[in-house]
């Protein structure tokens, strides 16, 4: 009977023990586990040293939002997808920057030596950047080549005030600038491009838009200059910038333009290379991955590079093939020469069809005047018309007099 007792007691004190326990766990609350700092240090190193994961897009994603590959001179598309698409451009805003500063060097209201001094706000920029100073002094070329190289967003800020004054008004020039271009798919909101704050919109275009604004880019040798730099040194050498586009020491010809990214906007590219006599520019949007994005720019510029040539049908200057006969004139007959020059690109499996036809009168009475039109070159691919060439006399034949023309 006493063992019996011991035995009961010893079963309900286990009882009492277990139950407790049993009922706490039924009301404890999940806690999320905070990594130490450790933890936390170790998770950063790894993704500063994984930096290629930025090459690495996510199965299925698409490789592009938007693209246009073109021809320079004449604007002739090659090929494109969702041309006018509306997407967030990231630093390739900056290349509106650069045309800015190309169109006051071309009239002479600013110069290369001209000193910038970098303010606080712009010493302030995140992202990408050359470490400004606040009242740091630097040549408008060396700040330049910081933007175009380097992509700084701090020395663009430093330009945007050194022609505007502040960055607000800066952006009022650069969307009235667009509209110049006929941009129409264009808006800007930043002299960089850096991801837009609560209060601010992002920058936008299109590839239509900025191959339009590449065009014009690719006319000054000033700009390409500095978007040719593969590296470049600043602040007397003690920091050498490095281009952020990595096709250009990859793919013959490339000599620019500009690289974009930030997370929202994804990878973009406008780019421009130049074979022989032909200068192509291919502009990418949206890639979700920087090795994405120039791979299909390779693909795309090699490909149209193959297909496409350049024919130079028109020279300026040229004489035509026959000339016109002057019955009034104090010379008998003047041969034109061609007003301007005239180039096209066409597939190179298709040159037969590109042909120029001479149309000129037999003969023209009364006096000639220097650069006056006599008649044209016309120009045609597969029977429609391109371009129609003014031919001009190269001098001018005066009337002959009342006696000489009795005399005749």
């Amino acid at each position: 009977m006493k063992l019996i007792k011991i035995c009961l007691f010893i079963v309900i004190s286990l009882a009492f023990l277990i139950a407790p326990a049993g009922g706490a766990q039924k009301n404890v609350k999940k806690q999320s586990v905070k990594p130490s700092s450790k933890t936390t240090a170790k998770t950063a190193q790894s993704g500063t040293k994984n930096k290629e994961a930025r090459d690495q897009p996510q199965e299925g994603t698409a490789p592009f939002k938007a693209s246009i590959v073109l021809e320079a001179e004449t604007g002739l598309v090659i090929e494109g997808e969702n041309v006018h698409e509306k997407c967030p451009i990231a630093s390739i805003t900056k290349l509106m920057l650069a045309i800015l500063v190309l169109d006051r060097l071309e009239s002479g209201q600013i110069k290369l030596d001209d000193k910038v001094t970098v303010s606080q706000e712009a010493s302030a920029m995140g992202g990408s950047q050359v470490f400004l100073k606040p009242g740091e002094v630097f040549t408008l070329d060396e700040i330049m080549k910081a933007v175009m190289v380097a992509s700084a967003n701090d020395a663009a800020y430093a330009v945007a005030e050194f022609i505007a004054g502040t960055r607000n008004a800066f952006v009022d020039i650069m969307n009235e600038r667009a509209q110049k271009l006929n941009m129409a798919d264009t808006q800007f909101f930043s002299p960089h491009g850096l991801p837009p704050s609560q209060d601010q919109l992002a920058d936008v275009s299109s590839p239509n838009d900025m191959g339009i604004l590449a065009r014009e880019l690719v006319k000054h040798p000033q700009l390409l200059a500095w978007s040719s730099l593969n590296t470049a040194p600043f602040r007397d050498g003690t920091l050498i910038m490095r281009n952020h586009n990595k096709l250009m020491p990859r793919f013959s010809g490339m000599d620019g333009l500009k690289t974009g990214f930030y997370r929202e906007a994804g990878y973009s590219i406008v780019a421009t290379a130049k074979r022989e006599d032909m200068r192509l520019i291919a502009v990418v949007m949206g890639s979700p991955a920087a090795k994405v994005r120039d791979n299909i720019v390779n693909e795309k510029l090699k490909k149209a590079f193959a297909q496409y040539q350049m024919v130079r049908l028109v020279k300026k200057g040229d004489p035509a093939e026959k000339e016109v006969m002057l019955p009034d004139g104090t010379q008998k007959t003047v041969r034109p020469v061609a007003a301007s020059g005239f180039s096209y690109p066409v597939p190179r499996d298709k040159r037969k069809l590109l042909t120029k036809t001479v149309e000129l009168p037999e003969k023209i009475k009364g006096e000639i005047k220097q650069d006056q039109k006599l008649g044209e070159i016309v120009v045609r691919f597969n029977n429609e018309v391109l371009a129609k060439v003014d031919l001009i006399s190269p001098t001018a034949v005066k009337k002959k007099g009342f006696m000489s023309r009795i005399l005749d």
